[in-house]
């Protein structure tokens, strides 16, 4: 049977069993729905829609926040890596994970001390309000689409393996429900609903992964050293597979594009919008830091279990398959709860539909922050200080960013099918790039930097912004590759698929410069008093 059957047959068995597939996926998003609607009933004002109104401890914070961050990348697209690729694929887990200390030591309590609502807030206490707001606003959507594809191309891909669809409009019609639940959850439930479907999601992602991981691990009597040997021998790489090298040593660009990469994983965690908000649902600074302690140990430990997750579907699936399944390993997670409960089972029917409704939980709570993340940015920075400077209503300013989901949603939705064939873990890198090379200097700089001015500001993130995309625009990525999103067509002339090692330096020698040649004298009493708070909490929201 070749491989393409033998995912066929996967699929026809996840069809058989379509009742039970369907069902678990409709009572995970009544029971959201459910919690988010609940939620929307207290939110009354813009404290409650944008920030919860900071009423979440430390440890529910760092939960939520760990389900925003385990993504479908984490999921799908790291075990995918790590199945076809090895020890190359294992350093997107890593990089994910390192991240972590940028974001706690240097931003996430003067963060949530400077700001009230969202990045805007923080750049704005000391410069001009305007051009600052436009540009944090613009950078935070951007960021948050790239994300969004990832998050897209996921469910195109998990629901039309479990429900047999193999149609491009079968996975575009997809990827457009999906879009549609994250409007609803967004603009019914604000921040609080959101927080807590990230919580319960949360919860079910490290349950599903702790029983993939068990059932790998006793699949080879707990032997580690067995699983890595069969992981290699099934890859047809040998002890390749289990070397660094596979994916990003084949050439110097290759080699080039990993360290891209690295720093691109290891910054972008502090830059990323959807993570920065979260900091403002706290009550304190101190709870702000618990959170990401908190964080930190769960996504510490849902990554370490990434490595049963794609070196067991190295070791019981044959990589053909799972490429037959999807061109960048995404199905890699499902196949192997498919294989450990077995292909002709109720079982392995049940533990597919099982791990695919996680997964597409995952999904829905992580593209229902993105978009929180950005139309609050749109509604907060650039409709009420922007256009209406200053003067709208709290009513106006909810209905804006009401307005601005739908807005995003729809961009998402149709950007995300373009995005369906691409590896999921790739994309997301790309959003860590794109943050890390506009958001990450000018907060660093605003934070830190008692020169900054608001001329640096702009050259920072605009620079950043239009550097980080630009170059992506005219990578493999989007042009010349089998996996591109357009195959078909070649255009491009950057080779590194990550644009972070060119980008990110970008981002911060703009932002220096943008300052030095700026006549703007900065307002020394007000860098004061955003340092006292910055570091104390003193007059924080």
């Amino acid at each position: 049977m070749s491989p393409a059957q033998h995912t066929l047959l996967a699929a026809g068995e996840a069809s058989e069993h379509r009742t039970l597939i369907i069902t678990l996926f409709a009572v995970f998003v009544a029971a959201t729905l459910v919690i988010t609607v609940w939620a929307g009933r207290q939110t009354k004002d813009a404290a409650d829609f944008y920030a919860g109104g900071r009423q979440f401890t430390g440890f529910q914070n760092g939960l939520a926040v760990s389900g925003d961050y385990m993504s479908a990348a984490s999921f799908l697209g790291i075990a995918g890596a790590i199945a076809l690729f090895g020890y190359d694929g294992f350093l997107y887990s890593v990089g994910f994970l390192v991240a972590w200390l940028v974001a706690l030591l240097l931003v996430a309590e003067p963060l949530r001390n400077s700001g009230r609502y969202t990045m805007g807030d923080v750049l704005a206490y000391r410069m001009r309000q305007r051009p600052v707001r436009t540009a944090a606003g613009t950078s935070t959507i951007v960021v948050s689409i790239f994300y969004l594809l990832a998050q897209m191309a996921g469910a195109g891909v998990l629901v039309s393996l479990l429900l047999g669809i193999t149609s491009d409009g079968g996975k575009i019609g997809i990827v457009a429900l999906v879009g549609v639940l994250m409007i609803v959850y967004v603009t019914i439930g604000g921040m609080k609903g959101t927080t807590w479907v990230q919580m319960v999601k949360a919860v079910l992602l490290i349950i599903g992964a702790l029983l993939l991981t068990f059932l790998v691990l006793l699949k080879f009597d707990f032997n580690i050293s067995d699983l890595l040997g069969s992981a290699a021998d099934n890859s047809a790489k040998g002890s390749a597979f289990l070397e660094p090298g596979l994916k990003y040593g084949a050439s110097g660009t290759t080699k080039l594009d990993f360290l891209s990469l690295g720093i691109a994983l290891v910054l972008g965690t502090a830059g990323l919008p959807h993570i920065l908000i979260r900091f403002y649902t706290v009550p304190t600074a101190k709870a702000a830091r618990k959170s990401v302690i908190w964080a930190i140990g769960l996504i510490g430990a849902f990554y370490l279990m990434t490595l049963a997750l794609g070196f067991g579907a190295a070791a019981l699936i044959k990589p053909d398959e799972i490429i037959a399944s999807n061109k960048a390993g995404n199905t890699a997670a499902p196949l192997l709860a498919l294989h450990l409960g077995g292909v002709d089972s109720n079982w392995g029917a049940v533990l597919l539909a099982t791990i695919s409704a996680v997964a597409f939980a995952t999904i829905l709570a992580v593209v229902a922050g993105l978009t929180l993340a950005s139309s609050s940015s749109f509604a907060h920075d650039i409709y009420a200080n922007v256009i209406k400077k200053g003067k709208a209503t709290e009513k106006q300013e909810l209905g804006a960013a009401r307005w601005a989901t739908v807005g995003i949603g729809a961009v998402s939705i149709v950007l995300g099918a373009l995005a369906r064939d691409l590896n999921v873990a790739g994309l997301v890198a790309l959003a860590f790039a794109v943050a890390a090379s506009a958001n990450l200097p000018t907060i660093l700089y605003s934070l830190f930097w008692k020169r900054f001015t608001t001329s640096g500001a702009l050259w920072s993130i605009y620079g950043g912004l239009v550097t980080a995309v630009g170059l992506v625009l005219f990578s493999p990525v989007v042009s010349g590759k089998p996996t591109s999103m357009f195959p078909d067509v070649d255009f491009h002339w950057f080779p590194l698929e990550n644009p972070g090692i060119i980008s990110i330096p970008v981002g911060f020698l703009l932002g220096a410069v943008g300052t030095w040649l700026s006549k703007e004298v900065p307002d020394a009493g007000k860098y004061a008093e955003l340092e006292v708070r910055s570091l104390t909490g003193t007059g924080a929201h």
